[in-house]
């Protein structure tokens, strides 16, 4: 993805943060919009406050166009991440915000719990995990807080509300990479 989109996309979930913190709604000449964002393409915004998460929220899938996706996940992140109250206008000029443009998902097939944690410390790809009806995902980023195989696996087990081992025993398993850019 060139610079410059990368900078119209943080330009524009900013912007779509900062009208409906203001009670407008969004007006955006859509003509303007750079084709190559008008690709459908799955997304999270990922917003913080002072090094801490104030909200992350995104589609695995690409189900819209990726400049739609980053305005509907840019307001979602920042009102409606149930793990947090929605955000304030004082909060508004310390907020980060990050934009995770995500390949499409593919199955991990691996022969048990070695082979699972060797091939994900390769590459330290998003992990979807399933369980039945349990799902949960973490971006590549959260290698860094979550380095060690087991930890991170154990954690997104949680996420998703299972067993926090039950990644040993029979989940599935997809791993994506993402386009990371931050302001």
């Amino acid at each position: 993805m060139l610079e410059e989109e990368k900078q119209y996309l943080l330009q524009l979930a900013r912007k779509t943060i900062e009208e409906k913190l203001n009670g407008k709604e969004i007006n955006l000449d859509e003509e303007k919009v750079p084709e190559s964002l008008k690709v459908k393409k799955g997304c999270f915004v990922t917003l913080t406050s002072n090094g801490n998460l104030r909200g992350c929220i995104g589609h695995l899938l690409p189900v819209q166009e990726l400049y739609k996706d980053v305005i509907e996940n840019a307001l979602s992140a920042s009102f409606q991440d149930p793990r947090f109250p929605p955000l304030e206008k004082m909060e508004f000029k310390a907020l980060h915000i990050e934009i995770s443009v995500l390949d499409v998902p593919e199955k991990l097939n691996f022969n048990g719990e070695t082979d699972l944690i060797e091939k994900l410390v390769k590459d330290k790809p998003g992990v979807i995990l399933k369980k039945g009806m349990n799902q949960a995902t973490f971006l590549p980023q959260v290698w860094d807080d979550l380095p060690k195989p087991e930890e991170f696996l154990t954690h997104l087990c949680m996420k998703a509300g299972l067993e926090p081992f039950q990644w040993k025993q029979d989940v599935e398993i997809e791993t994506y990479g993402v386009e990371k850019f931050e302001e």
